[in-house]
């Protein structure tokens, strides 16, 4: 495999198309992440305009646009792309119907040679998770355009969420070779911290922040910084990052979840659950209830715990009725309220569509809710097999080896999970301690 390359940062001002600048935002439609927030183009005065407005104001010139001339499929692509990251931004997927009504009528209006509107329809269905619909949108507007920055890039999500670390790899490849620029630089770090090569992806990041001009660029890079260190168990370097991140831009709310998680670390744990509220209440998202939930079982506040997940479920059915597959938040809601039997149903159907690390990791942790340890061994490793250091893994790792009776191999994995990172969740990093205590000394 190549290595991919770690490109010196350059810094250029380069003027896009509308609909280029909405698919190649780094935390946008084409984001790395589910839960990191989309930087803004920059006005051409410098000034800083909220996000929201600017989506606004972008939304209406393509209606304006389109009543004058409905036959312009750049802007029907423009307007869908527009409304793809009006979903992201406000957590509501009732926007996907506008977003695929509006990319289809630009395909409608140009069928043949329509790169943009193809890569577009991609990036929906990377947001709905059809990751393998979105390969081969991907592929198909890259055969029209090779030159498709925003084609490898969807290839690229798509890619690595499939579990086909090699295409990715190759996918984010060619994207560096195209634009080397802030995209490329963020999906090449993502692709190194997949493999735990966590010092080369925080080179590249510091390299993606070297080339933001935007405050969302800067903050999501931030954000991107303060993960590694979190994962990586560096809690004052978490900090620095995050704080540096909402310092550049204060709406970017991913960094109240990074801000939250370490306070509750550091045992502020009334400051991280008002953060929490207020991040649950501004972006209504099932990862962030279920966060929620844990942190207020960890207080001793299980009814309000419970009713979080009420909420991470509502919000889960929301997602589903607008056209989302997403069984693996499906798993994570199944396990939080005591079903196993739907867990595994939910875990099996996930990973007969994609075989990402994440996904075995869930199905190894459902079969051993389920009593079916020696299977769910398998999967487990699975889920460590490119190298990533995630404290889940070694920690659902070391449960299942101890359900097993090995206890060698779980507490050689349970003190694994607490050396990468002793504050990976707060139900599972003090169960990995007190199972580690229960195993004794080697």
């Amino acid at each position: 495999m190549r290595r991919l390359p770690i490109v010196r940062a350059r810094s250029l001002v380069v003027v896009l198309g509308l609909a280029t600048v909405l698919l190649l935002g780094v935390g946008g439609v084409l984001g790395l992440r589910a839960s990191a927030p989309a930087p803004t183009p920059v006005a051409v005065t410098g000034e800083v305009v909220p996000r929201v407005d600017r989506l606004a104001a972008t939304i209406e010139r393509a209606q304006e646009q389109l009543r004058r001339v409905p036959g312009d499929h750049r802007s029907w692509a423009a307007l869908g792309l527009a409304y793809l990251e009006k979903s992201r931004i406000t957590a509501d997927p009732t926007y996907y119907g506008k977003a695929e009504g509006a990319l289809r009528r630009s395909l409608a209006v140009r069928p043949d040679g329509n790169d943009s509107a193809l890569a577009g329809l991609g990036a929906l269905a990377n947001a709905r998770h059809d990751f393998a619909g979105a390969a081969g949108l991907a592929r198909q507007a890259s055969r029209i355009n090779p030159y498709s920055a925003e084609a490898y890039a969807v290839l690229a999500d798509a890619e690595t969420q499939l579990g086909r670390a090699d295409a990715a790899t190759e996918a984010v490849q060619r994207l560096l070779d195209l634009r080397p620029g802030l995209t490329a630089l963020t999906r090449a770090a993502y692709d190194r911290e997949q493999r735990g090569r966590t010092a080369e992806a925080t080179a590249l990041l510091r390299q993606a922040l070297d080339t933001a001009l935007d405050p969302a660029d800067v903050a999501f890079c931030r954000y991107q910084l303060g993960e590694l260190a979190w994962n990586s168990g560096d809690l004052a370097g978490a900090e620095r990052e995050y704080a540096a991140g909402a310092a550049a831009d204060p709406g970017y709310l991913p960094l109240l979840q990074g801000r939250a998680k370490v306070a509750a670390a550091q045992g502020r744990l009334d400051q991280a659950l008002a953060g929490y509220a207020d991040l649950t209440a501004r972006s209504p998202t099932p990862g962030y209830f279920l966060e929620y939930a844990d942190l207020l079982d960890a207080a001793g506040r299980p009814a309000e715990a419970a009713a979080q997940r009420d909420l991470a479920y509502a919000a889960h059915q929301l997602f589903t009725a607008n056209g989302g597959a997403d069984d693996l938040t499906g798993v994570a809601l199944a396990l939080a309220r005591s079903r196993p039997a739907e867990a595994l149903t939910l875990a099996r159907r996930e990973w007969q569509r994609r075989q990402f690390a994440e996904v075995a990791d869930l199905l190894g942790w459902a079969l051993h809710a389920n009593g079916r340890h020696a299977e769910a061994l398998g999967y487990a490793r699975r889920a460590e097999a490119l190298g990533a250091r995630n404290a889940r893994y070694a920690y659902h790792l070391g449960m299942i080896e101890l359900a097993l009776g090995d206890r060698d191999a779980a507490r050689r994995d349970l003190r694994r999970a607490l050396d990468v990172n002793p504050h990976f969740s707060a139900l599972d990093a003090p169960a990995a301690a007190r199972a580690l205590d229960g195993l004794g000394s080697a």
